[in-house]
């Protein structure tokens, strides 16, 4: 006898990296959505839906994106008694809520995109939902369906409150088994007919965390600009301007090439004859990072200098792909493409090269826009941070295992 499959949908879900994690938990996406098409690839490429149907390139505040995924819930005869929706997984775009982006504006109608997160949950009742975004999530203004401008977390109360028994937390994933620093909101609500479970039996529990030399360290340097990996394409020297190196050449851990003693060599740009110097807002632009102590945060610009927290320990360059994901704890058979990492390997240096050249931008924003999202108004980005929960959602689920 087959016990039900568990099964979910993601809203936001970008690449569905974090949805690969489910996908390794035995979970079945029922639908997921998200408006960027070569997102949507990137999820087909990792074979995340039994149905292409379940693929919905569509803005989540229309008719059609919801009616898509009713229709989806219908093929997989979902609200039927005891065959309700385990998860919903939503990452609403957070541009507006991150302290990293400083170009805010009128965040008002993105940030109530969370909204339409609050009624699919209301109308489908899943059996979990859990929403994922930036720390100022929870206090950030959205407008309800009330039509008043609240908070997110009295929103998230007022309409879901009476059904579920929800935990609020703001958590360091780096304290939870992922390879870096990324402090998240986590809101975990479990239906409140479900016997013996809370929101607390499936919280995360500590896990000692690993430092940046643990997590990359046994990948070979890359000294020379635009050197990429026999073994591995996603493990480059990714190109800059070469009158840069100098900025980095000279620093050590935990300096900022604004450090340096030498003017020449400090960030800048020179305008008719006249330097000028970059600003350092931050404090971690141009910042060779710590092997002993933990991976940074990744944010969405990873592949610049001029970045955030982006300079390798030793080497002169920004990370590579390989070694962000290992920082995102995302395992190497996660595919960016059609093609298995091996027929890549096999490539000529030049056939590499231009993979890398039209390929690299568009993976390095899946990998950092769940944190900062690079987002248009209404477009959706997806986390990968449940790599850390899931587990515990998966052994709390009744039937949460395909067996014979």
């Amino acid at each position: 006898m087959i016990k039900k499959p568990l099964t979910y949908i993601s809203l936001f879900s970008s690449a569905g990296i974090g949805c690969y994690g489910f996908k390794l938990e035995q979970f079945y996406c029922v639908a997921t959505v998200e408006i960027l098409e070569k997102r949507l690839n990137i999820q087909r490429h990792n074979e995340k839906c039994v149905y292409e149907s379940a693929y919905i390139s569509d803005d989540i505040t229309t008719d059609i994106a919801k009616n898509k995924i009713r229709k989806e819930l219908t093929k997989w005869n979902i609200k039927e008694k005891g065959n309700e929706l385990d998860a919903l997984i939503a990452t609403p775009p957070c541009q507006g809520m991150s302290v990293a982006n400083h170009k805010k504006g009128n965040e008002l109608n993105r940030n109530s995109l969370v909204i339409e997160s609050i009624l699919l949950t209301k109308e489908i009742k899943p059996r979990f939902f859990i929403f994922e975004n930036v720390r100022a999530f929870l206090t950030t203004q959205c407008t309800d369906t009330d039509g008043k401008d609240k908070t997110i977390k009295e929103a998230i109360e007022l309409n879901l409150a009476g059904e579920y028994h929800i935990n609020y937390q703001v958590l360091n994933f780096k304290d939870y088994g992922n390879p870096s620093s990324r402090t998240r909101t986590l809101v975990i609500g479990t239906r409140k007919d479900l016997k013996e479970i809370t929101p607390f039996n499936i919280s995360p529990g500590l896990i000692k965390e690993k430092t940046l030399f643990e997590t990359i360290g046994h990948l070979e340097p890359l000294k020379t600009m635009g050197q990429i990996s026999e073994t591995d394409i996603y493990h480059s020297f990714k190109n800059y301007a070469p009158k840069m190196q100098s900025w980095v050449s000279d620093i050590k851990e935990g300096q900022s090439a604004f450090d340096n003693k030498d003017h020449n060599k400090i960030p800048h740009k020179v305008d008719t004859g006249v330097i000028i110097y970059n600003t350092n807002k931050n404090g971690d632009k141009y910042k060779r990072q710590y092997w002993n102590k933990v991976a940074p945060c990744i944010h969405t610009r990873n592949d610049i200098l001029s970045s955030q927290n982006t300079v390798h320990p030793t080497d002169d360059r920004v990370f590579s792909i390989r070694e962000v994901m290992l920082m995102m704890s995302i395992p190497n058979s996660f595919k960016w493409t059609e093609k298995q990492i091996e027929e890549l390997n096999k490539l000529t240096l030049e056939q590499k090269k231009l993979f890398l050249k039209k390929e690299e931008m568009n993976i390095r924003h899946c990998l950092g826009e769940d944190n900062f999202g690079v987002l248009l108004s209404g477009r959706a980005f997806r986390s990968n941070l449940f790599f850390v929960p899931l587990k515990m959602i998966s052994t709390s689920i009744p039937n949460a295992k395909l067996v014979a």
